[in-house]
């Protein structure tokens, strides 16, 4: 190990001056601060990239789900299950009547039975628009607010008592197992950045002691110089921000890149869903301030492992 700087100052006749209080800028000589060197800045880099594609991910869904609910939350199905084509016909036209009398109904619509083939063929193949499998008719009811379980019940024994055959659904009770699938995902996404937070404040620390250990002896020289704790705090704090900083804004570089080419192979899908789950503005700022509370973690995980490493040399 070579000599520390200063320390071949120590013989140097002039006691007096070493006695004084060590200056600032002094003491901040007496360590020698790296170029960005070691693997800490690059771990830092993958942490935060890996936290900007979990918290796109994690906002992306929470606008899918609040999206979604706001498109169907006054939506409703109406089926009519009837053998007869004619006779369910008819039967969606008296629904249909009925149901724009409704004060609470805006607007009705009764579903072409061509546009329900389209939608059946996929899971019924040609079978979809024959004659021999029965589909029943939908009629896509619009209520002027929520749909509440007190509204459905009303709409199904005002259909009963005029309409054989019928049955009124919530359309957001059928995405329910959806809104499930998107809850439990957003809290994946919540524990994986809680992992990685703490992942990032372990690699903080362990460079802080391999730090202070290599310049155990210069610190104890600043000690003798009249350096204070608060002075070799703030030196290593100092580099522990450098590489926070340089590693944060290359994390946050490739994280906003993985999370541009993921929108685009979504929005590649084509789906009024998907689109449900883009970013807006504030959601970019969040992600944008990322780097910045890696930074304050790095910062004060640096402070802590420094004020420890600190009061056991006394």
């Amino acid at each position: 190990m070579s000599t520390p700087p200063l320390a071949k100052n120590l013989g140097r006749s002039d006691s007096a001056k070493a006695s004084l209080p060590l200056r600032r800028r002094e003491a901040a000589n007496l360590v020698p601060q790296t170029r960005l060197g070691g693997p800490i800045p690059w771990v830092i880099a993958i942490m935060i990239a890996l936290v900007v594609v979990a918290a796109a991910g994690g906002l992306a869904l929470s606008n899918l789900a609040n999206n979604a609910r706001a498109d169907l939350s006054g939506a409703v199905t109406v089926q009519i299950v009837e053998a007869d084509a004619d006779l369910r016909a008819q039967k969606a036209a008296d629904a249909a009547t009925l149901l724009i009398a409704q004060d609470n109904v805006s607007t009705v619509r009764v579903v072409p039975e061509d546009e329900l083939g389209e939608m059946l063929e996929p899971w019924l193949g040609d079978g979809a628009g024959s004659q021999d499998i029965p589909i029943p008719a939908l009629i896509d009811v619009q209520l002027s607010s929520a749909s509440r379980p007190e509204q459905i019940a009303q709409l199904q024994a005002t259909l009963d008592a005029a309409v054989q055959g019928t049955r009124v659904d919530a359309q957001s009770d059928w995405l329910q197992p959806v809104y499930s699938a998107l809850s439990a995902l957003q809290y994946l996404a919540l524990a994986l950045i809680g992992l990685l937070a703490f992942a990032c404040a372990a690699a903080v620390w362990l460079a802080s002691r391999s730090a202070f250990a290599n310049h155990r002896d210069t610190v104890e020289i600043i000690h003798l110089l009249g350096g204070t704790d608060a002075q070799v705090t703030r030196i290593f704090q100092r580099s522990v921000v450098r590489d926070a900083a340089f590693g944060g804004f290359v994390g946050l570089v490739l994280g906003a890149l993985a999370v541009w080419l993921l929108g685009r192979q979504f929005a590649a899908l084509d789906s009024g869903m998907v689109a449900g789950g883009g970013l807006d503005w504030s959601d970019w700022a969040i992600i944008a301030a990322i780097p910045l509370a890696g930074i304050a973690l790095a910062l004060l995980t640096g402070r802590i492992t420094i004020l420890m490493a600190l009061r056991r040399m006394l």
